[in-house]
């Protein structure tokens, strides 16, 4: 077969693929948009009455909802039970409406706890009650679209369970304003140079398929260039202004508003003031370097102190491209990897500043807010052995474990604790009953005794003394009672395949990785009997290829205008960013369908990249 065969055959490959992604996310945004409650204005609650009380509605500007409209979806927030209602505006342009129903599913997101909000952003109707406890009383009203999108994800963690969606045909918007889209899109947590890179290069595909594989390459034009007709043409409920004009003009607009959010400077956001304090406090911090920030070497391992420990690998931050490389060496006797020479207190608060609170706070709140399944199933390891009553989640940072698992344990008291602020939050939220803010070897004493179940959760491997820590959880929890730990696997093959790129060597946060057996170890010495061991179970999902190929697209251009770069932000380095970051998009496709594979073959092999134990602290 000659390489323009093999070439023809991949194109027709590639075309096939995107015919079924493409019918695939046509007829997902359908029963989506199916999904969405219509307000009835003729209903009970249509007649125009004076003001709600109980109710506060707040609109971007230019919105405007008239009372009959206001009263309709008061009325189906208390049928349905909600304290937050997103009002969907019927006439809605079509690409806003596709780009909604791709991020949210009206049915799956309503029950689940943990999905980060998302809506129109145009009018939301919310509750006295999640009004007062979101703090929203003294605030200003949104300027933006952008503000109100960023005040539903927020109203979301208030109403974990108690947020809907509603399609209101009485609410008048004004036109999208493209130049805005790059900021309405930070506003939901998404990357705008990813985002847009994608697009530019799903529409360089579907012209290589026109003319590389004409059947196949005319039908994905065809259903990419249909799609807002076929979704949005016939369906109950919205009306999207200059449906064909919109559909008719697809692919040019696309182009166009991609490479208008890939010319869109990140300084160019709300928090732009912000960002230049940010890259002062920084510029000056690093003007002393980065030597300080680390202990002198240790000749011996921390864990068993066999002496002459090897290298394991040496990295740069590829997580923040924060200056300093950092080195994981493991110990010839025992398998302990750990960081060497470690981080000091400076160091550690340098490399975790901006990554899950301040400007990392909404991407870390993303990643989290998606793992409902995993916490799920973790909460799910104690049914066989006990009914908890009083959990202690360690590291429980802004607490989406404990929010998840109550609908595994609804009559459990869940707290939390941690060294950053976003425990204080969690609490205000009612995802936890009460928040300890602090180390936890320095809070055990007062703590002694009183819950029968504590959990650790990709937490250990992030302290200095993990001996102190499982120590620490002897003294808290009362006899009989269990610890949860669950540990990225340091046996993984993905890590030696993957290198310096797998995900879960999270350098420089992680300090240690121990094998499951040096841990089983350490909790039978502290009278623990392991009563639950899971590998393939606990794999966390496109934490391997997906991971390594953002890592290694983050290595390969830094963020210019990260507030820590070292380099000029220049239009030629946003430029080599967003190139790679094009590049990149077959990448992560590629890499999806790996990860994918790569679960299913460590849930059959009980083999995965993380571990959980289950352990009974034993009575006497």
């Amino acid at each position: 077969m000659t390489r323009a065969h093999r070439s023809g055959r991949r194109t027709r490959w590639a075309a096939a693929a995107a015919v079924a992604a493409l019918g695939a996310g046509t007829v997902r945004a359908r029963r989506r948009l199916a999904a969405l409650p219509v307000l009835d204005p003729a209903g009970p609650y249509g007649t125009p009455r004076p003001p709600l009380p109980g109710w506060h509605l707040i609109t971007a500007p230019g919105v405007a909802a008239d009372d009959v409209t206001v009263r309709a979806a008061a009325g189906h927030a208390a049928r349905e039970g909600l304290g937050v209602v997103d009002l969907i505006p019927a006439r809605l342009d079509a690409e806003s409406t596709l780009g909604l129903l791709r991020l949210l599913d009206p049915a799956a997101h309503r029950t689940d706890r943990c999905a980060p909000g998302q809506g129109a952003g145009h009018a939301l109707l919310v509750s006295d009650d999640v009004h007062r406890r979101a703090g929203l009383d003294a605030a200003a009203p949104p300027r933006s679209t952008a503000d109100l999108l960023r005040l539903v994800r927020t109203l979301k963690e208030y109403a974990p369970d108690a947020t809907g969606w509603a399609i209101a045909p009485g609410l008048t918007v004004p036109r999208p304003d493209p130049a805005r889209h790059a900021e309405e899109l930070r506003a939901r947590g998404l990357p705008p140079g990813l985002l847009s890179a994608a697009r530019i290069a799903g529409l360089a595909l579907l012209v290589k398929c026109l003319v590389s594989a004409p059947r196949w390459g005319a039908a994905a034009t065809a259903l990419y260039w249909l799609q807002p007709a076929v979704v949005l043409g016939p369906a109950r409920g919205p009306r999207p202004a200059g449906l064909a004009r919109a559909t008719a003009a697809r692919p040019l607009r696309a182009l166009s508003g991609a490479l208008r959010t890939l010319a869109t400077p990140a300084a160019d956001a709300p928090d732009a003031a912000d960002d230049e304090k940010r890259r002062a406090a920084y510029t000056a911090e690093l003007a002393a370097g980065t030597d300080r920030f680390f202990e002198p070497r240790r000749p011996d391992c921390p864990w068993c102190s066999a002496p002459e420990p090897a290298v394991r690998l040496r990295t740069p931050d590829l997580l923040q491209g924060k200056p300093g490389r950092f080195t994981l060496e493991e110990c010839r006797h025992c398998g302990h990897i750990f960081q060497n020479p470690r981080l000091t207190l400076a160091g550690l608060d340098f490399y975790y500043r901006d990554f899950y609170e301040g400007l990392g706070g909404d991407g870390a709140a993303l990643v989290l807010g998606r793992m409902s399944g995993t916490y799920r199933a973790r909460a799910e390891m104690l049914r066989p052995f006990t009914t908890p009553r009083a959990w202690l989640d360690v590291g429980t940072a802004a607490a989406h474990f404990c929010n998840a698992a109550r609908t595994v344990w609804p009559d459990t008291r869940f707290d939390g604790l941690d060294m950053g602020e976003g425990v204080h939050e969690a609490a205000r939220r009612g995802w936890i009953d009460t928040a300890y803010q602090g180390q936890f070897p320095d809070l055990a004493d007062r703590l002694a005794g009183r819950y029968d179940t504590v959990s650790m959760h990709h937490y250990l491997e992030h302290t200095r003394d993990p001996f102190a820590e499982l120590d620490a959880a002897v003294k808290v929890l009362a006899p009989g009672g269990h610890l949860l730990i669950e540990l990225p696997d340091p046996r993984s093959r993905a890590g030696r395949l993957l290198g310096r790129y797998w995900l879960p060597w999270f350098q420089p946060q992680h300090q240690h990785l121990m094998p499951s057996k040096n841990l089983e170890q350490a909790l039978t010495d502290r009278g623990f009997t392991i009563l639950a061991e899971q590998h393939g179970a606990a794999h966390q999902a496109n934490g391997d290829f997906l991971g390594a190929v953002a890592l290694a697209a983050n290595g390969l251009a830094p963020d210019p205008d990260a507030p820590w770069s070292t380099v000029p932000a220049t239009p030629a380095r946003r430029a080599a960013r967003s190139a790679v970051q094009a590049v990149a998009v077959p990448c992560y496709a590629a890499a999806l369908a790996l990860d994918a594979l790569r679960t299913v073959v460590a849930r059959a092999t009980d083999g995965g990249n993380a571990y959980r134990l289950l352990a009974r602290k034993e009575l006497g």
